[in-house]
């Protein structure tokens, strides 16, 4: 298997010792839409979880692509809203060994470099000891899920890191 290098840039020109591999959000994309004050009211946010005017259900969870030839994952930190009962349900059962079914959700947040995520059809997929959900994606042929089912070629992840380039003036 080939172990991820590091690139040249072709945004900003500069070589970087790692390709970045993983890349998050902080909230819904709803939280983004809202005003400060909005925000303040109307928001219970934490790491992990988030509950909008006290109706709408969120957890983070990570979409895991296989990186082809390697035994590496571009990893995409997503949010997904939940039914209120499910998200009880992974709320209770956070940090327990014992894993939950699946259970189905809306993807919540907006992704670079792909056509419109928000509100694609998920399978979230917790996991034991408090680690972030696995989201699985309906398989469609939406180029996320496309990625998702066939795996990103070092090639793609180097270009989704020059669209995403810290140092990108423009």
């Amino acid at each position: 298997m080939t172990k991820i290098k590091g690139y040249t840039c072709s945004c900003c020109g500069k070589y970087h010792e790692e390709l970045p591999t993983s890349y998050g959000n902080t909230a819904p994309v709803y939280y983004y839409d809202a005003t400060p004050e909005e925000r303040e009211e109307g928001f219970e946010l934490d790491d992990d979880l988030c509950i909008m005017d006290n109706e709408h259900f969120f957890i983070r969870g990570c979409i895991e692509i296989p990186i082809i030839g390697t035994d590496e994952h571009l990893i995409w930190g997503v949010w997904v809203s939940l039914s209120e009962d499910n998200f009880n349900n992974i709320k209770e059962h956070w940090d327990k060994q014992e894993l939950l079914e699946p259970m189905f959700g809306w993807l919540s947040t907006d992704l670079p470099c792909y056509p419109d995520t928000v509100n694609l059809k998920t399978m979230v997929h917790p996991r034991p000891d408090g680690i972030r959900p696995f989201i699985e994606l309906e398989p469609t042929d939406h180029p996320l899920s496309v990625e998702l089912r066939d795996g990103v070629t070092i090639e793609r992840v180097q270009e989704i890191a020059a669209q995403l380039c810290v140092n990108n003036d423009n």
